[in-house]
């Protein structure tokens, strides 16, 4: 193990051919370990794996005040809730370093605490309604699902059968009393009160959208609604919000999306399943300026669905309304963080938000922020092959051009963008090196050849390179990408990098699929797109 990380560091140096990799940020190597071996839990921040932990929220802290000014909802051992960030960060205004010298807060923070303690019991698992992005003066916020009676009335039973296994995320109640527990036959009563202070915060955030990601209009386990949502609120509390169906597939599907070589092309999800009952619905008025026929929503490839979601976000927190977006899936762990670091990093490219940072202190903020503090469960996922955090990332390819642009008045050219990532044309600039058996993991990328093993369990390594056309006609080429384009691009290429030196350094067994889908696998997995397997190097 040690070894193959040795020589996979050493192969990632600049070498003559492929120039300088994609620089990293400090510590992101160690955020995509600590990532990898364990989901995050608040009030485990104790010990050594507390330590990195806290580096980690430090680090976020840090770059987040680079360009804004904030307060911090306290989350101390997970009080309010177990997956969530020990320090929630409430973005107030964007800031220069001398304004942060006159700080002056906006919200009443004892106020706004005081409004998540009570509105926490009206969502799934806890996870309130918590602003991560501002843009324009409107907050971006993320949340889980409304919960229901499976959960206000069973915690611990619930969280049994819908996780499976045990999580402290629910704290206890302590705006249900008695009163309301003798109230239980008749929902009305209950419900107003939690799901009033729900509608209370997002008012005081000055949320009017709210997209629903889910495919169910409920989620049900052994035949009991164990979650509700928004859109089948019977007593219409949320008539006044803007609703938005948006349904959008579970992390389940990624494994198809892993077990297709990593390829969303073409990749369809099955929209004829039983629990499937959330159809696509949108406001007319919200989709007139996008060009886009939702009629054929089902019809969408995974890369389609996801562009056209984007786009529809984008469009909405780039109108002239003043008023925030809630995105939410269920539990608001998988689909919800995908497209959170989507917006924030399409925003980032534009140059309209967190100005000062450089791609790879983006990167590094919104896999802490976005996705490991907020509780992601990248070891569940890696274990089951459910790679969507990987294809967060991988995506990116597919947003470059300018139509993802929240820019409205610069127009800038574009190349078009590109359909896949790893074409037939990109294994052609092939050629093989001189070396041993070490992976090259430089900024041009390499795969590893796999052979037949000579014995049970034995394997050889030959490495192969890409082959710049040259350095001039890079040059050239990178000057013709927009800068929205190289943005995202060195983000992607430094994710890349940085998780083929993490997660992705395993062996993983033979691809059933042809010689073109083989010599792919082989290929992405030389980068370290491949994230499980069953032994180690």
């Amino acid at each position: 193990m040690a070894g193959a990380r040795a020589a996979a560091a050493a192969s990632a140096r600049p070498s003559a051919s492929s120039g300088n990799p994609p620089p990293q940020e400090p510590g992101l190597g160690e955020l995509l370990e600590e990532f990898s071996r364990t989901q995050y839990r608040a009030k485990d921040c104790g010990g050594t794996g507390g330590s990195r932990v806290e580096r980690i929220e430090k680090r976020c802290l840090e770059l987040f005040g680079r360009d804004y000014c904030y307060s911090v909802i306290q989350n101390v051992n997970g009080d309010i809730c177990g997956h969530y960030p020990q320090h929630i960060v409430f973005l107030e205004y964007e800031s220069s370093e001398k304004e942060k010298d006159t700080f002056q807060s906006t919200v009443q923070v004892s106020k706004l605490q005081d409004l998540v303690n009570r509105s926490k019991t009206a969502r799934c698992r806890g996870r309130f309604v918590c602003p991560v992005i501002l843009f324009k003066g409107k907050h971006i916020c993320r949340s889980a699902t409304l919960a229901g009676w499976g959960e206000l009335y069973g915690r611990t039973g619930y969280n049994y059968i819908f996780s499976g296994g045990a999580d402290d995320a629910w704290a206890d109640a302590e705006d249900i009393t008695e009163e309301d527990c003798a109230l239980r036959s008749s929902d009305t009563h209950l419900f107003d009160k939690v799901r009033g202070y729900d509608i209370k915060l997002l008012r005081y955030l000055s949320v009017k959208y709210i997209c629903d990601l889910m495919v169910e209009n409920k989620k049900v386990k052994f035949g009991m609604n164990v979650t509700s949502s928004e859109k089948v609120d019977k007593a219409q509390r949320y008539a006044d919000f803007t609703l938005l169906s948006i349904p959008y597939p579970g992390c389940e599907f990624f494994k198809e999306y892993k077990d297709r070589d990593y390829m969303a092309e073409g990749l369809i999800f099955n929209w004829k399943q039983d629990y499937v009952d959330a159809p696509l619905s949108i406001p007319d008025f919200l989709t007139c300026s996008l060009n886009i026929d939702w009629s054929q929503y089902q019809s969408w490839d995974l890369v389609q669905q996801t562009q056209n979601y984007l786009k529809l976000l984008l469009s909405i927190i780039n109108s002239d309304d003043d008023s925030g977006l809630l995105v939410h899936c269920i539990s608001g762990w998988d689909r919800t963080p995908l497209f959170i670091s989507l917006l924030r990093l399409s925003l980032w490219a534009d140059g309209l938000i967190h100005t000062s940072l450089k791609p790879a202190e983006i990167l590094y903020l919104t896999v802490a922020y976005d996705w490991f503090l907020f509780g992601h469960m990248l070891v569940d996922r890696l274990s089951k092959g459910e790679e969507i955090f990987f294809f967060c990332f991988n995506f990116l390819k597919h947003i470059i051009s300018e139509e993802f642009s929240a820019l409205k008045t610069q127009r800038r050219k574009s190349l078009p963008a590109r359909d896949t990532g790893f074409t037939l044309e990109d294994i052609c600039m092939l050629r093989r090196k001189d070396r041993g058996s070490t992976t090259s993991l430089s900024s041009d990328f390499s795969l590893v050849m796999e052979s037949s093993p000579g014995a049970a369990g034995s394997f050889t390594y030959e490495t192969v390179e890409l082959v710049p056309a040259g350095a001039q006609t890079q040059a050239a080429w990178l000057a013709a990408l927009s800068e929205r384009e190289s943005r995202l691009q060195e983000v992607r290429s430094a994710f890349l990098a940085a998780y083929s030196s993490t997660v992705g350094l395993r062996a993983a067994a033979p691809s059933p699929s042809g010689a073109i889908g083989g010599l792919l696998e082989q290929f992405v997995r030389g980068v370290g797109l491949r994230g499980t397997s069953s032994s180690t190097l």
